[in-house]
């Protein structure tokens, strides 16, 4: 594996040279530096904080200031993975102008190498004007977790063949615009097959089927970190949950019963002897 940090051209040749792209969300320095490690082409901080991060029911409420923060924590810990950040909502979404405004604070403050925005063909003429900034842009259609309530709840889009069509007008929208790669998140496989083979920038799927040019799953997610998450299109791949939790409880017995800290965890002040300083009158501390 090379050191080379990946670009956004690195990215679009994996589209027919492979091998398909791993992408995983990350929203601090050391599970960054975990993922990056160990071969991560990708990492997204994703709004999906305001979840996974925050507590919240949904996207919505995480600022363009909550994913600066992330940003920046993520980028102190990556090497070589590309970095993309959301644009979360409401932070693109009133103006072109907007848009550049917001995406350019990723890049220059957080240290982000591209951007991911929600929205298809309706999109695209921002998406031309954030390019044109020479703002690198990320798609994403499908489920887009900010219009969940358009939406009425995070559902599985395009099951209807008018359905299935728009969203291969949004791809082909989106590609011709400038994206560089596009997420399709929830939608039935043959129709994830049907918009890769029509497009020419990678496609990474979750929810989405095996065809997509590469994969992306919340970090928390695939490493089980709350059991009772699983949809269908998560897989656990460990069970930190589990491992946390003993882990802890082992901490709590060994505190309660008085052996933690033991002596190779303990540090000792240097032997003293007390000393008269005949000048001032006074005692003091000198090493043995």
């Amino acid at each position: 594996m090379s050191d080379k940090p990946i670009t956004t051209l690195d990215i679009r040749k994996r589209k027919h040279q492979g091998p398909r792209l791993v992408m995983v969300t990350a929203y601090d320095a050391t599970f960054a530096a975990l993922f990056d490690r160990a071969g991560a082409d990708i990492l997204l901080v994703g709004d999906s904080l305001g979840m996974v991060i925050q507590g919240h029911p949904n996207t919505l409420p995480v600022t363009l200031e909550h994913v600066l923060y992330h940003t920046a924590a993520v980028a102190r810990g990556t090497r070589r993975a590309h970095l993309v950040a959301d644009l979360p909502f409401l932070s693109y979404q009133v103006s072109a102008e907007q848009a550049v405004h917001s995406a350019g604070r990723l890049l220059q403050e957080g240290a982000a190498h591209a951007v991911k925005l929600e929205g298809g063909e309706r999109m695209a003429p921002t998406v031309e004007r954030l390019v044109a900034a020479g703002i690198p842009v990320m798609g994403h259609v499908g489920l887009t977790p900010q219009s969940v309530h358009a939406l009425g709840g995070f559902r599985v889009q395009g099951r209807e063949a008018a359905a299935a069509r728009q969203l291969l007008t949004d791809a082909q929208a989106l590609a011709a615009a400038g994206c560089y790669a596009i997420v399709l998140e929830s939608i039935p496989a043959e129709v994830a097959h049907e918009i890769t083979a029509a497009v020419a920038v990678p496609t990474i799927g979750i929810g989405a089927g095996p065809a997509c040019d590469g994969q992306v799953l919340v970090g928390y997610d695939l490493l089980g970190m709350n059991p009772q998450f699983k949809p269908k299109f998560v897989k656990h791949y460990a069970d930190l949950h589990g491992v946390i939790g003993a882990a802890f409880a082992e901490f709590q017995r060994e505190v309660q019963a008085g052996t933690f800290p033991a002596e190779e965890h303990t540090t000792h002040a240097t032997p003293l002897r007390l000393v008269r300083d005949e000048d001032e009158d006074r005692l003091y501390g000198a090493p043995m």
